[in-house]
């Protein structure tokens, strides 16, 4: 009787298919997908409201007739940006003004930002110094404007 067993080898299963992944796949492909249209979302947020200060600036210098009114009106966003990051610092005037709205990348203090505090009250300003206090004034507003407290 024992003549008549007949055995036979160990079969293995057959692999399991690429498709349709495990559900662990799928949760991984969906984060992946919702980190990048998350990013995607902030980037184009931030690049709005940088054209939106942008926008906000060029349009409050255009409504000035001279170049003293288009300064009073750069200090004045200046001043009103400034209170993002300090409450006091729309107070500040004169050296410690300028002081304050100076970083490593703008001159104020030495240089031809200093029209944004006294260039209001001039009589003449070269359209050159003004156009340059300006183009100092709008990097620095734009700064403020999206710096966090």
């Amino acid at each position: 009787m024992q003549d008549a067993l007949v055995l036979r080898d160990v079969h293995r299963p057959p692999a399991p298919p690429w498709w349709p992944p495990a559900p662990g796949w799928w949760w991984l492909a969906a984060t992946v997908v919702l980190v990048v249209v998350g990013v995607l979302l902030w980037r184009r947020h931030r690049a709005r409201r940088h054209a939106r200060t942008l926008a906000l600036f060029d349009s409050t210098i255009a409504t000035a007739d001279d170049a003293p009114s288009r300064l009073a009106k750069a200090s004045e966003l200046l001043r009103r940006a400034s209170r993002r990051v300090h409450d006091d610092a729309d107070r500040l005037d004169g050296d410690a003004w300028l002081e304050f709205l100076d970083t490593p990348r703008t001159r104020f203090v030495e240089g031809p930002g200093r029209l944004v505090v006294d260039g209001a009250f001039r009589r003449d300003v070269a359209d050159d110094a003004t156009q340059t206090a300006l183009d100092l004034a709008r990097e620095r507003f734009v700064m403020l404007m999206e710096r966090r407290r």
